[in-house]
């Protein structure tokens, strides 16, 4: 599961952006030919967060497509396949271009005062604390 490797970098990321703060929620954006799956990405973000700031976070997945010029027939297509080929006529003589990137677009952090939850319960307010009532604009 190469999805595992990645992850940890990630998440080393994520640790150094996070300054301390516990992070909640994480969106990045993967490119294609990674091939990655959402959800064995998720669980490698699960091991790989485990004892972090991250540890419990929800991870969104984005997976972006390659750009294929094809040789054979000039016509430009893209693909969320690793492998590609040309989509209008299945020529493999193509030229392939982005679908590479690897992108935190951004964290979504613990209120304040907020004290890390067990597995499967709703963050509670540290001692202290009062939750914030939000209400939907």
């Amino acid at each position: 599961m190469h999805e595992l490797g990645i992850c940890e970098g990630l998440v080393d990321l994520i640790e150094r952006r996070a300054a301390g703060r516990r992070v909640t929620g994480a969106r990045v954006r993967v490119g294609a030919r990674h091939a990655v799956t959402e959800k064995a990405f998720g669980q490698a973000f699960a091991i790989a967060s485990e004892g972090t700031a991250a540890a419990g976070a929800a991870v969104d997945v984005v997976i972006t497509p390659a750009s294929v010029d094809c040789r054979a027939c000039g016509r430009w297509s893209e693909t969320l396949d690793p492998v590609a080929a040309c989509a209008y006529c299945g020529a493999t003589d193509v030229e392939v271009s982005g679908g590479d990137e690897l992108v935190l677009e951004s964290l979504r952090f613990a209120e304040p005062g907020w004290r890390t939850a067990a597995p499967g319960e709703a963050p509670v307010p540290g001692e202290g604390e009062h939750r914030v009532s939000r209400h939907p604009r």
